[in-house]
């Protein structure tokens, strides 16, 4: 294919450049977004009577006919184009001759693939966005059977203090939230459409900036026109906002990988969602966690490819920027099948209820609330921490827990104790006397998964009306 800047050149390019140039092999996912931006640029051209209104109505015509063939599968790409623009604007000028090469006035390749990354990022990340409060809705079921499911947490991965699995997964809720939260900011502030910058300084033609910003479904033009070709902020936030959830889906994962080990056994997956052993045929691994926890670094990697590619460049546009679409398309492609892959596996799995509630009799986990209980009866906390401490290393040395330790020894240590210590240090009542805004008792549980579905219903609302429009 001939290249359409050729006629400043005397040689023909070195196939070697041409193939190292060349972005047409990872860019041609962006066909749709490139005609939709064309058919916007070509509509607007007709309007200011650039381009005589037949001219116009013939250049979209024929753009609609080249997504449809390629859609349909009649037209493929031609992968010794240089880019995705070239190809369409060839296979356009193939079609309807000098009319095609109208298209490209008023406009630059600069400002044409800005638009196009734009609409492309916005889109994908609207998927995601829907498939986190999947996640989310995943996880507050899990929450709501589990309201009364007790389990330790856990500090330095040690036994800590009681909680019930509801709230465990409600932690998780909330960074899932915030990660939604985080994509639908970097949305709106990405919201503005470069196209009319030209490759740098706009263009002396009388363009309608707004028509096409509103056309092509943003807030408004961008307001300078170096920046609009040569910002890459919105895929290094973008980027930002996937690694983040992806650590954050890692934690999880990581989470589970522990559950399913015999030395916990909280969780089982169900068998559609583990794999076996070559040689060991008792083995059931938690292979999909294992592969988010290690396709997570991949996200980092290319947040930190972004980040790195852009701290060294000059206004306005350089071809180092044509580094920003195979990182954020991998970045992209790895949290939605990390998402589409672990949201049904939660749902499938089985919650070991008895084991967790005999892992948290386990561990002293209710020293907290002995110490606790020796405050309310008046003594100091730092005195009644002490005391709690040297009760608990009898009960190490006896080889009791402080549920079964006599009443008698208690009293060794405090006059304080009384019979009713016992029911102050039942898990049930350590984990349900935790009323605070935020902690793990049924009746604050409830309340926080009550307003979570409340979230749910307003974004999953919000998200039709979006994709409606």
């Amino acid at each position: 294919m001939d290249k359409m800047w050729k006629g400043r050149f005397s040689k023909e390019l070195d196939s070697r450049v041409n193939d190292f140039n060349s972005s047409i092999s990872f860019d041609s996912r962006m066909y749709k977004e490139d005609i939709e931006g064309s058919i916007a640029h070509a509509t607007m051209l007709g309007n200011q009577g650039i381009i005589s209104k037949e001219d116009s109505a013939c250049i979209v015509e024929n753009l609609e006919a080249i997504l449809a063939d390629i859609e349909s599968g009649k037209l493929a790409f031609d992968m010794t184009a240089e880019d995705i623009h070239m190809f369409i604007e060839a296979e356009l000028t193939k079609r309807i001759g000098t009319v095609g090469k109208k298209l490209h006035t008023a406009r630059s390749r600069n400002d044409q693939v800005a638009v196009d990354m734009k609409l492309y990022v916005k889109k994908e990340l609207k998927e995601i966005k829907a498939l986190l409060l999947k996640l989310i809705e995943t996880l507050v079921k899990l929450a709501e059977e589990n309201v009364e499911t007790i389990m330790p947490g856990y500090t330095h991965l040690q036994r800590a203090q009681p909680i019930t699995f509801a709230h465990y997964m409600m932690a998780y809720v909330e960074m899932f939230k915030r990660d939604y939260m985080r994509l639908s900011n970097s949305l709106d502030i990405m919201n503005y459409c470069p196209l009319g910058s030209g490759a740098l300084a706009s263009t002396t033609y009388n363009i309608d900036r707004e028509f096409t910003a509103a056309k092509l479904g943003f807030a408004g033009p961008t307001m300078n026109s170096m920046d609009g070709v040569s910002d890459r902020d919105f895929c290094m936030e973008a980027a930002s906002d996937i690694a983040i959830a992806m650590v954050h889906l890692s934690r999880l994962s990581e989470e589970i990988i522990l559950w399913c080990s015999w030395e916990f056994k909280f969780v089982e997956l169900d068998d559609a969602f583990a794999t076996g052993s070559s040689i060991m045929p008792q083995k059931k691994n938690p292979d999909i966690t294992e592969l988010v926890r290690g396709k997570a670094a991949r996200c980092i990697g290319d947040l930190n490819t972004l980040l790195v590619m852009m701290k060294g460049l000059p206004l306005a546009y350089n071809k180092d920027m044509q580094e920003d679409k195979e990182a954020m398309f991998d970045s992209i492609d790895t949290i939605k099948i990390c998402l589409t892959t672990i949201i049904p596996m939660l749902s499938t799995m089985k919650v070991i209820k008895k084991n967790m509630e005999n892992a948290a009799k386990k561990g002293f986990i209710n020293a907290t609330d002995v110490a606790d209980y020796l405050v309310k009866k008046g003594l100091a906390f730092r005195d009644a921490y002490k005391i709690t401490g040297e009760i608990v290393k009898e009960c190490i040395e006896q080889d009791l827990t402080l549920d079964s330790l006599p009443l008698s020894t208690y009293k060794k240590y405090s006059d304080c104790f009384a019979g009713d210590i016992y029911e102050a240090i039942d898990l049930k009542t350590c984990v349900n006397g935790r009323k605070v805004l935020g902690g793990p008792s049924e009746e604050i549980e409830l309340k926080h998964i009550a307003l979570i579905k409340q979230f749910l219903t307003e974004n999953k609302l919000y998200e039709r009306l979006e994709s409606e429009d």
